[in-house]
């Protein structure tokens, strides 16, 4: 990389959060979420709990038997709740409206109270005529709060009583007037700025989330065009807590779970985020320090064997250390055990000419005459790759990430191949257990490595340390 570049990545560096994927800190999300979940509990806790009561007051009245206390009546009104808040329907939007969901949602409660009252006799006893009463007075009671809520939320904003929510949007500078009509039809939201496209650039991004921090962003309005390449960075922003719509959707496949709203009559994709935002990413942390600190201390003679082997089948090191090019560009030294022989970087610029993959930016020739006997049989079974767990304990890698490149593959990339040094590199990765070394072109690697980052989750990373252990015992792709 050239000195400006360095100086730049190294300036962003100090800025920027660990990983794209990862918040400063634990923190919550942004905005007056958490206004509205209480208010709209609070209101169905207290109707789902007047229709408990109204329904006994029922069954004494025409002297149907009763058993159930009245100290049972909570519990059945958190089955409610808590079925309502898995369907999504205390979630921003028009989900709290979502009459269909909502009687779809009770019914189902409805049935595992019942369930409940049959496993729990006679301690708890529904009547069943008063069980089909209260089922109706909980539809028509929630669907009538919804309405009442619902009708004094748009008279308070029209009003200007009820604060709304503070936006951003990202477009070419022809699409901002029509998009900022859009977003105000719906008078929930205020526009606090705008900026173009080039905001989303590697070295613009940093400025742009500083800007939506000042300004109190709590959700960013983007344009497809301004997105369509850059779908990981929706990480950027929900990580600082800030949910991210898409607007207009077209139709090409998104591989993450996405809500569909209807802004201003157009349909958009949104990526809500999380109530708590960071925790996965730091989770993930934990369980590399912790897994990696366990399996060396179990493998430890594993080392020493392969370390005794080195030595007896050549002469020079037993590890190697190569620079690489890790997270935000920074340079860090990779631990390998040495598989080849001791001069092999001199001897590589007399091997240029044989590599094999496409555009030349990864360097592999199938029978590289470097390579050790020793070498051979680690290589096979990925075991000079062991040493790079010390890597993972210094913070440096992760057990499951983008492959770190040495300075020579990166000096040859082009700007959207960056994308990879956004994320902690890793041991394994998609790469690794989609083809490892039979994927000679590295326009394919650079879309694994993207698939990998925009659909990022624990268990993504499970199931690939998973493919990983398959892959190493059928040896597939190694060399």
């Amino acid at each position: 990389m050239s000195n400006q570049t360095k100086t730049i990545a190294n300036n962003q560096l100090d800025k920027v959060p660990l990983d794209l994927r990862a918040s400063a800190f634990v923190r919550v999300k942004k905005g007056s979420w958490w206004l509205r979940l209480i208010t709209l509990a609070l209101v169905d806790s207290t109707l789902l709990s007047l229709v408990w009561i109204l329904a006994q007051h029922h069954a004494s009245s025409v002297d149907v038997l009763w058993n159930t206390p009245s100290s049972y009546i909570p519990m059945l009104v958190m089955i409610q709740i808590a079925a309502l808040a898995l369907q999504g329907i205390y979630q921003s939007g028009k989900s709290r409206c979502d009459y269909f969901g909502i009687i779809k949602t009770l019914s189902f409660a409805h049935g595992l109270i019942l369930i409940v009252c049959f496993l729990y006799q006679p301690i708890l006893d529904v009547p069943r005529s008063t069980f089909i009463l209260s089922w109706l007075m909980s539809i028509s009671f929630i669907c009538s709060g919804r309405l009442i809520i619902n009708f004094n939320l748009e008279y308070f904003r029209k009003q200007k009583l009820l604060g709304r929510n503070s936006v951003f949007i990202i477009c070419e500078p022809e699409d901002t007037e029509h998009l900022v009509n859009l977003i105000k039809k719906e008078k929930r939201y205020i526009v606090r700025g705008t900026a173009n496209a080039r905001s989303l650039d590697r070295y613009c991004r940093q400025k742009t989330l500083d800007t939506l921090k000042k300004l109190d962003i709590t959700e960013v309005f983007i344009a497809w065009d301004a997105i369509q390449n850059r779908m990981f960075l929706y990480w950027l922003f929900q990580t600082s807590g800030i949910s991210v719509h898409i607007l207009p959707m077209e139709l090409k496949p998104i591989h993450r779970r996405v809500g569909l709203q209807k802004i201003g009559g157009m349909t958009c994709l949104s990526f809500d985020s999380p109530i708590i935002t960071g925790n996965d990413f730091w989770i993930k942390r934990v369980f590399d320090f912790c897994f990696t600190a366990l399996f060396l201390i179990f493998s430890f003679p594993i080392y020493i064997a392969i370390a005794l082997a080195i030595k007896l089948d050549s002469p020079g090191a037993i590890f190697y250390k190569q620079t690489r090019i890790g997270l935000h560009g920074k340079p860090f030294k990779v631990w390998k055990f040495r598989t080849m022989v001791s001069n092999a970087d001199k001897l590589q610029k007399k091997l240029e000419a044989l590599n094999e993959t496409k555009d030349g930016i990864i360097f592999k020739i199938k029978d590289d005459p470097r390579i050790t006997r020793v070498g051979k049989f680690l290589r096979r079974y990925s075991l000079d790759e062991l040493p790079q767990l010390f890597n993972v304990l210094l913070g440096e890698m992760s057990l499951v990430g983008p492959r770190p490149l040495p300075t020579r593959d990166v000096d040859k990339f082009s700007e959207r191949h960056f994308i990879r040094q956004e994320v902690l590199p890793g041991v394994t990765g998609l790469w690794q257990v989609s083809g490892r070394s039979n994927i000679m072109d590295f326009e394919q690697v650079i879309n694994l490595d993207l698939h990998y980052i925009e659909n990022w989750s624990l268990k993504l990373d499970f199931k690939i340390l998973l493919r990983t252990i398959m892959v190493v015992l059928k040896k597939e792709g190694a060399y």
